[in-house]
C-alpha cells in the first residue's frame, strides 16, 4: 500500500498536512506531502532536483543512489532544509545541479532567518550503485563537489554517510536538525539505478586538466 495511504485516519486529515498541501510552492520546492505511518508524522518527499525548507519537524525524506542530499540546519534559528541533486554542475538554473541546488537551499534558509555563521551540514549519498560506472564516477564527483562547496562557504559538515555501493533512504527533521539514514540493499534499487543511469548519460568523464562536467 502506498505510504500516503498507510496513514489513513487522523494523520491524513491533520491540519498541518492540509495546510502544506494548500500552500503555493516555489519553483523547485517539493510538493509531495503525505502521512508517514511508521514515524507517525507528516512528511514530504524530495524528488531529484527539488528542495524543502521548514522550521517545524515535518519529516523530509528522499532516496539516493549516486545523487547527493545536503541537510543544512541553523542551530540558532532552528530552521533546516534538504536538497537532492544529480550532478555537480550544468547549464541553466536547475536543482538537478549541485552548484544551483546548494545556493537555492542556503538562500531559502537565510530568508527564513538562518545565518551562514550558524549553519551546519549533514551530507548523504554518492553511492556507486551501478557496477562498471567507475569511469564516470558520478557519486564520487558529487561527493567531492558538496564537500568542497561547504568548505568554501565555511559551513561545517557535522556528519555524513557517503560513497560506498549502497543506495540510501534519508530522513531529516528541520526544526531539531536530526537526520536518519538507512542503507538499502543494492539488489532492490532498480528505480535508483535507472535514475543514476540517466545522470551518467549526461556526464562525461573528467579530463586530467579540469573538474568541470560536460553535459549533452
Amino acid at each position: 500500500m502506498p505510504p500516503s495511504l498507510m496513514g489513513a485516519g487522523i494523520g491524513t486529515r491533520s491540519p498541518r498536512l492540509e495546510r502544506l498541501k494548500a500552500a503555493p510552492r516555489k519553483p523547485g520546492e517539493a510538493s509531495f506531502f503525505f502521512y508517514d505511518a511508521h514515524f507517525k508524522n507528516e512528511a514530504v518527499k524530495i524528488l531529484p532536483g527539488e528542495y524543502f525548507v521548514d522550521n517545524e519537524d515535518i519529516l523530509v525524506m528522499t532516496t539516493l543512489g549516486s545523487c547527493i542530499a545536503a541537510c543544512i540546519w541553523d542551530r540558532q534559528a532552528k530552521v533546516g532544509g534538504m536538497n537532492h541533486f544529480m550532478l555537480p554542475e550544468g547549464t541553466g538554473d536547475s536543482g538537478r545541479y549541485g552548484s544551483f541546488a546548494m545556493e537555492l537551499l542556503i538562500n531559502e534558509l537565510m530568508k527564513r532567518g538562518a545565518s551562514r555563521m550558524t549553519m551546519e551540514a549533514k551530507i548523504f549519498g554518492g553511492g556507486a550503485v551501478i557496477s562498471g560506472m567507475n569511469t564516470i564516477n558520478v557519486g564520487e564527483r558529487n561527493t567531492k563537489f558538496v564537500t568542497e562547496f561547504l568548505a568554501t562557504e565555511r559551513i561545517p559538515i557535522v556528519s555524513k554517510d557517503v560513497l560506498d555501493i549502497y543506495p540510501r533512504k534519508v530522513c531529516f527533521l528541520p526544526y531539531s536538525g536530526k537526520a536518519m539514514v538507512k542503507r538499502l540493499a543494492p539488489a532492490n534499487a532498480e528505480a535508483l539505478v535507472a535514475q543514476d543511469r540517466m545522470a551518467a548519460q549526461k556526464a562525461a568523464p573528467v579530463s586530467n586538466t579540469g573538474g568541470s562536467v560536460d553535459l549533452f
